[in-house]
């Protein structure tokens, strides 16, 4: 088996080491024998999606996802058909912003790629913080860093996760991120995927069902340290940041989740 990642203008969208998250995929199929490649694609690249098995869309700064967001309009379409055809897209910050119906800033207004209803407003401060997430696809809390502008509506689609401690897509909905068929948005950096192994193996083993038209069962890896780490991560911040801003449910609701790990610390 073989899996084809495509990274979109990393020499632009790279503003919180979103090549960690390319490392992580790459690794965890070559520890299971999958033969995995990554393309890198600039501006001046055509972008052939049918060859693409997993799409990076990183972060970066407004004026940088001004100058992406206006080539990828001139592929929005092919890259509209690879979403409806099931194919995997992990978008981070603004990479996630980027996938809406537009980006209201102070500058004006973004258009966005209409690949998934949401739409993104920038508000006074930034929401920055330590974030845990329940996410329903996953049995472990997802964890990372968010450091954001914008607030992003998601409508009625599926929320990414429900908010244990943070503020997410907009410090009020109390949820955060998006899951539109097999696209993951969020705002989590850390990178994420390094941080959540059970991420990175949703986006590989949805990436390799697509791929070869049947259901795949991903060879187990070793991942206590990964989940030790986790975990003393989820205490560690809930422990010692500030605690008017934790609701005491979402807190007991993520001590209930590590625990059920069943790890010391």
């Amino acid at each position: 088996m073989k899996i084809t990642i495509g990274h979109l203008y990393p020499d632009l969208l790279n503003l919180y080491g979103d090549r960690g998250n390319i490392q992580c995929m790459m690794k965890r199929c070559q520890w299971r024998g999958i033969e995995a490649e990554t393309l890198e694609f600039k501006l001046e690249d055509e972008v052939d999606f049918s060859k693409l098995d997993i799409v990076l869309l990183g972060g970066g700064s407004d004026r940088e996802q001004m100058i992406v967001c206006k080539r990828l309009q001139q592929i929005q379409k092919n890259f509209k058909d690879y979403v409806e055809d099931g194919g995997v897209v992990i978008a981070v910050c603004g990479g996630y912003q980027l996938l809406g119906d537009y980006y209201q800033t102070d500058e004006g207004r973004m258009e966005g790629l209409h690949l998934v209803k949401l739409h993104t407003e920038q508000k006074p401060g930034r929401l920055i913080s330590n974030i845990v997430l329940k996410s329903d696809l996953f049995d472990m809390p997802v964890v990372g860093f968010e450091n954001h502008g914008g607030r992003t509506d998601i409508g009625d689609n599926q929320p990414f996760g429900k908010v244990l401690y943070g503020s997410g897509n907009d410090g009020e909905s109390g949820y955060e991120g998006i899951v539109y068929k097999h696209v993951i948005g969020t705002y989590l950096h850390g990178p994420l995927l390094p941080k959540n192994p059970q991420v990175c193996d949703w986006l590989i083993q949805k990436a390799l069902e697509r791929k070869y038209g049947k259901d795949i069962e991903l060879q187990p890896l070793d991942d206590q340290e990964e989940k030790r780490s986790k975990r003393l991560y989820s205490k560690q911040i809930c422990k010692i940041e500030d605690w008017n801003r934790i609701d005491k449910r979402c807190l007991c609701s993520t001590f209930l989740l590590i625990a059920e790990w069943g790890m010391k610390p």
